[in-house]
């Protein structure tokens, strides 16, 4: 119930010019009367961003007392290492290395350079011995939504 009507009040928020590049990514009411709300944008979130929405949603809890006088209520952004959980959430990760299991089981790591409605393209780098010398291959890999059981953003902090 508390689920609905918090996602009725982010609908109404996100509907705002300022917050309009903002979406859902999932919101979870634990029964210690805990709120977990994961928003992302095209351009990705601040922490003003999380703090403007916190204190909208705590507005509108406190004001309905949908919770009573103590709850936590967390609202931020998928932190690195938490998968993708929507096609909207790619595009921003063009350029950056994915690692994508696929239902196959297949485990793809690659470089993220297309994204279409229906699939992703992963450029992967091998080497491959050729003769007695080794050589870098560049594979591509085009990946149906429909067939991505996980991706996740790998951080890499070299140069």
């Amino acid at each position: 119930m508390i689920e609905q009507k918090l996602n009725e009040l982010l609908d109404q928020k996100f509907a705002e010019e300022a917050f309009s590049s903002c979406f859902l990514i999932e919101l979870k009411s634990l029964p210690t009367n805990r709120i977990e709300v994961f928003i992302d944008s095209d351009e990705g979130v601040s922490f003003q961003t999380c703090q403007k929405i916190s204190r909208y949603l705590e507005h509108h809890i406190e004001e309905n007392g949908w919770l009573g006088e103590k709850y936590v209520l967390e609202v931020s952004s998928p932190g690195v290492g938490r998968p993708l959980k929507l096609k909207r959430q790619y595009p921003k990760h063009i350029g950056r290395k994915l690692e994508v299991k696929q239902h196959e089981g297949d485990t793809i790591t690659g470089t993220l350079t297309e994204v279409s409605d229906e699939s992703i393209l992963l450029e992967e780098k091998t080497r491959v011995k050729e003769g007695k010398k080794k050589k870098t291959v560049v594979l591509q890999h085009d990946i149906a939504f429909d067939n991505i059981k996980k991706a996740i953003v790998k951080i890499s902090f070299s140069k």
